[in-house]
């Protein structure tokens, strides 16, 4: 079932005559937010769409989009905060565009289930170790949940994880794509993305040969993969809306999370998956603080230095100097 992505406000304009002088209607400004097209996000966003967590200051429409567009928008400055990569923020600086930290938008949880690496049920390969030679796919190469992978396969099991001429074959496949590819033998191992991972959990027909969050929570403390961005030119003008943004935005997340039943009940029906998935996915793989605080910002500098050592960046900045300096800390 495709759910509803965009949230349009209705404004009413009620023409009247006072004194020969017309009365306009009066509509609160717009925050627009781009985030990623996922059940699990729409939860995130759910009080706000629907009316349940409300601003005197501002209206907020968010929309949904895959990581192409988040990618393109983020480009031509289309909406006013975007969910975008951790590593796309010391990738944008080097293109000369200036981004800002506004909050962490996925953060692993400290169980560290998730990001595994799966193999067809019966297949030979028992551990990350024996995909030397052997084919690797991913939903997207040089993205940054992919990058934390490959340091995790590096970090426990030796590997050179060079996208080329490491000692592992890796292919981007769509993710859409990804279980038919694993099953038919097209690649030897996958990794899938959540609700794949969750539906291959409820079928036995994977196996999951490691879960590489564990290995980097072990390593460096749980990591943030995605972070809400604006502009400094935005941030200059519209400070106190985005003031606003970020208050609804936090009490959005507590909303889901205190009404389980609601919210989850609301997505799971219109997007047509499991209630489960979306307890597992907020308990077991991630958090959204919708803040960012010193643990978030070590987490960020320590995911750009990743991406450094992995050849996906060729520097990176101090995180201070790229974190809008009146953003929610805790």
């Amino acid at each position: 079932m495709t759910l509803s992505r965009r949230h349009f406000l209705a404004a009413s304009t009620a023409p009247a005559i006072l004194s020969a002088s017309p009365l306009r209607a009066q509509t609160k400004p717009k925050v627009s937010y781009a985030y990623l097209l996922d059940p699990a996000y729409d939860a995130v966003v759910w009080a706000i769409k629907n009316g349940k967590v409300r601003s005197n200051l501002i209206d907020v429409e968010a929309t949904g989009l895959l990581i192409p567009q988040l990618l393109q928008v983020t480009s031509t400055k289309q909406y006013d905060v975007v969910m975008t990569a951790v590593i796309g923020v010391p990738a944008a600086v080097a293109r000369g565009l200036e981004l800002r930290i506004l909050s962490a938008a996925l953060h692993t949880s400290p169980v560290g289930e998730g990001a595994g690496v799966w193999v067809k049920k019966g297949s030979p390969i028992t551990s990350p170790s024996a995909l030397k030679g052997r084919t690797l796919g991913s939903y997207g190469l040089r993205s940054t949940g992919y990058m934390y992978v490959r340091e995790a396969i590096r970090l426990k099991f030796g590997l050179n994880m060079a996208l080329e001429g490491g000692d592992v074959r890796q292919v981007e496949v769509q993710a859409p794509n990804l279980p038919a590819a694993l099953a038919t033998g097209q690649v030897d191992a996958a990794t899938l993305i959540h609700s794949q991972a969750w539906r291959a959990m409820q079928s036995g027909d994977f196996v999951n040969i490691c879960e590489t969050n564990a290995i980097l929570n072990e390593r460096y403390g749980p990591l943030v993969s995605a972070v809400n961005v604006s502009y400094p030119d935005r941030l200059a003008q519209r400070a106190e809306h985005i003031i606003e943004f970020n208050r609804m935005l936090k009490a959005s997340v507590t909303y889901a999370l205190s009404n389980r039943d609601e919210v989850f009940g609301a997505i799971a029906k219109q997007a047509n998956i499991d209630r489960g998935f979306l307890d597992w996915w907020f308990d077991k793989t991630t958090r959204v603080p919708a803040v960012f605080g010193d643990e978030h910002a070590k987490a960020v500098q320590t995911g750009w230095n990743i991406g450094r050592e992995l050849g996906m960046v060729a520097s990176v900045p101090d995180v201070r100097a790229y974190t809008w300096d009146k953003t929610l800390r805790s």
